[in-house]
């Protein structure tokens, strides 16, 4: 392929994934919205406002990927880019409880329109460059989540700005990135809907034709149906759509678990960093993980439950030690142990089907996953439900993890003692024959 049918498009949705990503003040929200601008309650932000995040994402994940595929990439794209604008101005101007919950509506378009930014550059690029494109842009996204949070620390700590003015940093570079998206080529073809050659591909003149909406269905029904009838991919997919529920709910609140342990307004906040380390030392063990030698297939489900029962049990240490250092160790660890294994997972479901698929995939895991999320979001932590305070709501997130250990630990067992019996049945029946 020539250099710039697929080094310009790769560019551009870097540059947007960086600056979209670049949102300095992310991991102060907490403490801004219960501070004095918002004037917020603890039970208003985690049990009334949080929880609205969850349910637009569910309920728009997959109406957007199918539209998504359908109008080709680029407009869904530049939905993502608006809703992070609108998301960060009402945090700026929004006063209320109703209008905060407006603005977390938003940006649940917002998250479930990343679908677009990760499955774009498929459709502009050949398929021999899926790999390192793929890479190019998840690092786009991690450096400028890294960069930001270390900024958003930097400017609080450092030169003592306030919460509000890390907002204004956050829309603007959010507004870049919208800016960004429009300069990106529009795809002539998509995975499902469209099937029509690009032009780097040296197809030239061709007229589209009007997607079969029937046919397009039916392709991805058939899709799904060949992915998961593979019993490896069908396992670390059930881990990744399990654990994503648990590590959601984590990372959605874990500010107010800090804000507990630490109120802000009677100390100095290290969110900002302790974002960062834990992102930068994840990058290293994700990095790391790719020179590991192991039979996957053999001692993948033991070790999906050994370090399960590892997140578990840092999650409980956050919940009950009542030391806010010891709850950013146990942060940091709880997230490189999932960064880890979500690797793992990916590399497991990528060498089962094509990257055409894994789209898919990735779509049906996380709207499992979410929808998990949603049911544990009902019962425990909504207003409506039981409406439970922050630290009771970890303990049942530790138990959570605790339950998928175990879970996978049988499994584990089962597989292991089934591979061995496998090594001994050929040397029986050998036996069996030289007598």
């Amino acid at each position: 392929m020539p250099r710039e049918c697929w080094f310009l498009p790769t560019a551009l949705l870097c540059a947007y994934g960086f600056f979209a990503s670049l949102r300095p003040s992310e991991p102060f929200l907490t403490p801004y919205l219960l501070g004095p601008r918002k004037n917020l309650t603890e039970r208003q932000v985690f049990n009334e406002i949080y929880p609205v995040w969850t349910y637009s994402y569910l309920v728009l994940l997959f109406p957007v990927f199918l539209a998504t595929d359908y109008l080709r990439y680029k407009p869904v794209v530049l939905l993502q880019g608006l809703s992070l604008i609108v998301t960060w101005f009402m945090l700026l101007y929004a006063q209320g409880l109703l209008a905060i919950q407006f603005l977390e509506f938003f940006y649940g378009i917002a998250t479930a329109t990343e679908i677009a930014y990760y499955s774009y550059i498929y459709s502009v690029v050949d398929l021999g460059m899926y790999q390192k494109v793929t890479s190019y842009c998840r690092s786009a996204t991690l450096v400028g989540f890294t960069v930001g949070s270390v900024l958003g620390q930097i400017l609080v700590s450092v030169a003592g700005w306030s919460l509000f003015s890390l907002n204004v940093v956050s829309l603007t570079c959010v507004s870049v990135a919208f800016a960004v998206a429009w300069f990106l080529p529009m795809p002539q073809k998509s995975l499902f809907f469209h099937h029509v050659p690009s032009p780097c591909q040296g197809v030239n003149g061709i007229k589209e034709p009007k997607p079969d909406r029937l046919l397009g269905l039916k392709v991805l029904w058939n899709d799904f149906l060949i992915c998961y009838s593979s019993r490896p991919l069908l396992c670390w997919s059930v881990w990744w759509a399990l654990s994503t529920c648990g590590y959601f709910q984590v990372i959605n609140y874990i500010q107010g678990l800090w804000e507990t342990v630490m109120p802000s307004r009677h100390a100095a906040v290290y969110n900002g960093g302790v974002e960062a380390v834990s992102t930068l030392l994840g990058a290293i063990a994700v990095f790391a993980i790719g020179y590991v030698k192991i039979s996957w297939s053999t001692w993948g489900e033991t070790t999906l439950s050994l370090c399960s029962l590892l997140i578990a049990a840092a999650v409980y240490v956050m919940d009950t030690v009542g030391n806010i250092w010891a709850c950013y160790t146990s942060y940091v660890i709880f997230r490189i142990i999932y960064m880890l294994l979500i690797t793992i997972a990916t590399f497991q479901i990528a060498a089962n089907l094509s990257m055409e698929r894994y789209a898919l995939v990735f779509g049906v895991n996380t709207f499992i996953a979410l929808a998990l999320q949603t049911v544990l979001t009902l019962i425990v932590v909504d207003a409506s439900g039981l409406g439970l305070d922050i630290t009771t709501q970890f303990l049942i997130y530790a138990s959570y993890f605790a339950l998928i250990a175990m879970i996978f630990l049988i499994g584990g067992v089962v597989s292991v003692v089934k591979k061995y019996r496998k090594k001994e049945d050929p040397e029986s029946s050998s036996q069996a024959t030289t007598s």
